[in-house]
Protein backbone atom coordinates (compact mmCIF):
# COMPACT_ATOMS: atom_id res chain seq x y z
CA UNK A 1 0.00 0.00 0.00
CA UNK A 2 1.06 3.52 -1.08
CA UNK A 3 2.14 5.30 1.90
CA UNK A 4 -0.51 8.28 0.90
CA UNK A 5 -3.29 5.53 1.20
CA UNK A 6 -2.53 4.75 4.93
CA UNK A 7 -4.70 6.25 7.23
CA UNK A 8 -3.78 6.46 11.07
CA UNK A 9 -6.53 4.57 12.75
CA UNK A 10 -6.79 7.33 15.42
CA UNK A 11 -7.03 9.85 13.02
CA UNK A 12 -9.58 8.29 11.33
CA UNK A 13 -11.67 7.70 14.15
CA UNK A 14 -11.45 11.45 14.83
CA UNK A 15 -12.83 12.36 11.32
CA UNK A 16 -15.23 9.63 10.65
CA UNK A 17 -16.83 8.92 14.46
CA UNK A 18 -15.25 11.52 17.14
CA UNK A 19 -15.78 14.94 15.14
CA UNK A 20 -19.21 14.08 13.53
CA UNK A 21 -20.99 13.55 16.42
CA UNK A 22 -19.68 16.36 18.36
CA UNK A 23 -17.96 14.01 20.85
CA UNK A 24 -15.40 15.63 22.83
CA UNK A 25 -12.33 13.81 24.55
CA UNK A 26 -12.64 13.89 28.02
CA UNK A 27 -16.10 12.76 28.08
CA UNK A 28 -15.29 9.90 25.87
CA UNK A 29 -12.00 8.68 27.82
CA UNK A 30 -14.29 8.64 30.96
CA UNK A 31 -16.64 6.60 29.07
CA UNK A 32 -13.47 4.34 27.83
CA UNK A 33 -12.11 4.12 31.30
CA UNK A 34 -8.82 5.46 30.34
CA UNK A 35 -6.77 8.75 30.63
CA UNK A 36 -7.86 12.00 28.68
CA UNK A 37 -3.91 11.94 27.34
CA UNK A 38 -4.30 8.82 25.85
CA UNK A 39 -7.26 9.09 23.83
CA UNK A 40 -5.75 12.76 22.26
CA UNK A 41 -2.22 10.89 22.05
CA UNK A 42 -4.80 8.20 19.47
CA UNK A 43 -6.83 10.52 18.19
CA UNK A 44 -4.18 13.16 17.25
CA UNK A 45 -1.78 10.20 15.62
CA UNK A 46 0.72 10.60 17.86
CA UNK A 47 -0.13 7.13 19.89
CA UNK A 48 -0.87 3.53 17.90
CA UNK A 49 -3.94 1.39 18.24
CA UNK A 50 -3.49 -1.36 21.19
CA UNK A 51 -5.90 -4.25 21.10
CA UNK A 52 -7.25 -3.44 24.71
CA UNK A 53 -8.10 0.10 23.00
CA UNK A 54 -9.45 -1.77 20.11
CA UNK A 55 -11.77 -3.61 22.23
CA UNK A 56 -13.19 -0.27 24.38
CA UNK A 57 -13.84 1.31 20.71
CA UNK A 58 -15.33 -1.96 19.50
CA UNK A 59 -17.48 -1.39 22.43
CA UNK A 60 -18.35 1.98 22.21
CA UNK A 61 -19.07 2.17 18.45
CA UNK A 62 -19.37 -1.19 17.25
CA UNK A 63 -16.22 -0.50 14.99
CA UNK A 64 -14.46 -4.61 15.09
CA UNK A 65 -11.00 -4.00 17.02
CA UNK A 66 -10.00 -6.24 14.39
CA UNK A 67 -10.46 -3.92 11.81
CA UNK A 68 -8.92 -1.04 14.12
CA UNK A 69 -6.13 -3.31 14.14
CA UNK A 70 -5.53 -3.87 10.75
CA UNK A 71 -5.59 -0.12 10.05
CA UNK A 72 -3.07 0.13 12.57
CA UNK A 73 -0.59 -2.66 11.08
CA UNK A 74 -1.46 -1.44 7.59
CA UNK A 75 -0.42 2.30 8.53
CA UNK A 76 2.45 1.37 10.28
CA UNK A 77 3.78 -0.82 7.50
CA UNK A 78 3.92 1.80 4.88
CA UNK A 79 5.16 4.26 7.04
CA UNK A 80 8.39 1.53 7.19
CA UNK A 81 8.04 0.89 3.58
CA UNK A 82 8.40 4.42 3.03
CA UNK A 83 11.62 4.68 4.37
CA UNK A 84 12.62 1.23 3.45
CA UNK A 85 16.02 1.86 1.74
CA UNK A 86 17.46 3.37 4.84
CA UNK A 87 17.26 -0.44 6.16
CA UNK A 88 20.56 -1.72 5.53
CA UNK A 89 19.68 -5.52 5.63
CA UNK A 90 20.69 -8.51 2.98
CA UNK A 91 19.09 -11.95 2.78
CA UNK A 92 20.27 -14.89 4.53
CA UNK A 93 20.90 -17.67 2.11
CA UNK A 94 19.41 -20.94 3.98
CA UNK A 95 20.90 -24.19 3.34
CA UNK A 96 19.87 -27.59 4.38
CA UNK A 97 21.67 -29.01 7.33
Amino acid sequence: MHPSLAVHVGEWLRSEIVEPHGIKIAPLARHLGVSRQSVSDLLHGHNGMSAEMALRFEKAFGVKADTLLRMQANYELAQARAKEDQIAVTRIELVAA
